[in-house]
């Protein structure tokens, strides 16, 4: 994996004013990916929008990380029912 793609987690905990257990504790639960290289923890730039929505989350909202992977967790179900109801929808529109 190139560097360019990936963000030091020391940088984006001290840009958004985060603590790194913070992060650390979202890896552990298995909600973002930390990638380390040479001893540094990274955050791939795909994993970006999902990692400021849980900093949101925790610090705007005080919702604990229980609740976020709870969140997490029906925020990929409602995903996947919108996709199924796609699906059925365009196999729908073939028989009419």
């Amino acid at each position: 994996m190139q560097k360019e793609y990936l963000i030091a987690v020391a940088e984006f905990c001290t840009q958004h004013e985060v603590a790194v257990s913070f992060v650390s504790s979202l890896q552990q639960t298995g909600l973002i990916n930390v990638i380390t290289v040479e001893e540094v923890e990274f955050i791939n730039v795909e994993d970006l929008k999902q990692l400021e929505r849980f900093v949101h989350f925790h610090y705007e909202l005080d919702i604990n990380l229980e609740g976020i992977e709870t969140i997490s967790h029906l925020l990929v179900r409602v995903n996947m029912l919108q996709y199924e109801i796609t699906e059925l929808r365009n196999r729908l529109d073939l028989y009419e």
